[in-house]
């Protein structure tokens, strides 16, 4: 086994309780960057974009598209248009009140455009995950690191007072030995 991996490997006992082979997928990578001081955090959005078809962006699109102040205004304008014609400008309207066939309409883009807009929804949701997922990694890393932290600050703070107590003890020789040569030459 490695240096490196070895480290891995007693890492994750400590701070898991468990061996690498237990751990999971998301605890493993934490652990492997935190041990290999590598930046574990990227991009969310770049796999998920580059991976969308044409018909996630098409969904994204017109989801974006229907949820804007631009459609309202647009579509506000529409049914104005459609009314105006229907009601007032043509003598021959081709849908007169009560709008059947608006109304057939509306309710055929109503029925194309829900599922459309649940497909963008769904998509968004999965990459949400993704990303709860990539911040728990990153949190978990922190921790890690954290941990890692109080390790070595515990390790020189140990060595600081194994110093000081080697020091102390040369103090306490020299005393007793001068003290020893001070009861000699009075004796």
């Amino acid at each position: 086994m490695t240096d490196h991996a070895s480290e891995v490997q007693a890492a994750a006992r400590r701070w898991f309780g468990k061996a690498t082979e237990a751990l999971e997928e998301s605890e493993a990578r934490a652990l492997r960057h935190a041990k290999a001081r590598t930046i574990l955090s990227r991009d969310p959005n770049e796999g998920f974009d580059d991976s969308m078809s044409f018909g996630e962006r098409l969904a994204d699109q017109v989801a974006t598209f229907g949820g804007s102040w631009t459609f309202i205004v647009l579509f506000g304008l529409f049914l104005a248009l459609w009314t105006g014609l229907n009601v007032w400008l043509l003598t021959l309207p081709f849908d007169p009140y009560p709008f059947i066939f608006l109304n057939l309409l509306l309710s055929m883009i109503a029925a194309l455009q829900a599922p459309v807009i649940m497909m963008s929804q769904n998509r968004q949701s999965a990459k949400d995950r993704h990303n709860a997922q990539l911040d728990y990694e990153v949190n978990l890393k922190a921790e890690i690191e954290i941990m890692a932290l109080h390790d070595k600050l515990d390790r020189l703070r140990d060595e600081h007072i194994v110093s000081l107590l080697a020091k102390q003890q040369e103090q306490i020789d020299l005393l007793t030995r001068l003290v020893s040569e001070d009861r000699g030459r009075r004796g």
